[in-house]
């Protein structure tokens, strides 16, 4: 059974904006942008919350990772 799809709350869309990371978010898998929402609005203290938000961008800047995990998007299969 799949999970319903978290709401993107302001904040989440206002630091993506800022940092230029939308379209890196836009890219990720949507079970990644689900649960990093999820993971997010479930934060119960704004301190918290900004860290998660924080960490999320970090992830996203990199290009790899996914809420402390390893993870690399797929390869294009493109040989160099």
């Amino acid at each position: 059974m799949a999970r319903p799809r978290e709401p993107m709350p302001q904040d989440v869309a206002e630091a993506l904006e800022a940092q230029a990371l939308r379209a890196a978010y836009d890219a990720r898998p949507p079970y990644q942008r689900n649960d990093w929402l999820i993971w997010i609005n479930a934060a119960k203290r704004a301190e918290t919350r900004s860290k998660r938000i924080a960490e999320m961008l970090a992830e996203l800047r990199a290009g790899e990772g996914y809420m402390g995990m390893a993870w690399r998007p797929a390869r294009s299969g493109k040989q160099d």
